[in-house]
């Protein structure tokens, strides 16, 4: 929850600041052209909890490695004891998306989906310390961070469930497309009116 609310708060302080750009070496060493160092994945995980955007490219060929070494810093903190985010049955069905005809409308939806989560994040923070004077998780009534994570886990993988409407189902048959996408979108449509509801809970607390 810290890594985030520093985030959150550097993102405004950074906004008008270029990508730092890092160079990756064929020696896997990277390199920063800012600060003229060597720096580590934990280093720029550490970057991106403070707001600070960067780009990777391939020392060699010049390409734009960025969403290679983000992932390999989540493989890295998922590998952390405790700090695990990504239940397993999240990956297993994110893996199963790849090659799907419907691959193209995951990634927006992720997007979409830790947006609103991340709304929810700083609505809360602002209740606790307005409310509370930060020496209470959260208002009373209104349930503590882990249940919401566990909670908008579970919304995610609800509706990643339904991303597939020309996949395979448990028993082997093929799910019908139109009910599908409209369970997907009466779904999205229910997540919309809970995070509504939430705001307007914050808001009264």
């Amino acid at each position: 929850m810290t890594g985030s609310k520093a985030a959150g708060a550097g993102q405004g302080d950074e906004a008008a600041m270029p990508p730092v750009v890092v160079k990756k070496y064929a020696n896997r060493r990277l390199y920063n052209t800012e600060a003229s160092s060597y720096v580590t994945l934990d280093d720029l995980a550490k970057m991106v909890r403070e707001g600070r955007d960067f780009v990777v490219y391939d020392a060699k060929t010049g390409d734009d490695i960025t969403r290679s070494v983000l992932t390999q810093i989540i493989v890295e903190e998922e590998s952390k004891g405790g700090q695990n985010l990504l239940p397993t049955a999240f990956l297993r069905q994110l893996i199963g998306y790849y090659g799907d005809n419907l691959q193209g409308l995951v990634p927006r939806y992720l997007e979409f989906a830790m947006a609103s989560f991340g709304r929810q994040q700083e609505q809360m923070r602002r209740t606790m310390e307005q409310t509370m004077g930060g020496f209470m998780p959260f208002p009373p009534g209104f349930g503590n961070l882990e249940e919401l994570g566990k909670q908008n886990v579970a919304m995610m993988e609800r509706a990643m469930s339904l991303f597939a409407p020309f996949g395979r189902r448990e028993d082997g048959s093929v799910a019908p497309g139109g009910a599908e996408v409209e369970a997907l979108r009466a779904e999205i449509d229910s997540l919309r009116e809970e995070l509504t509801k939430l705001r307007g809970g914050a808001s009264k607390a």
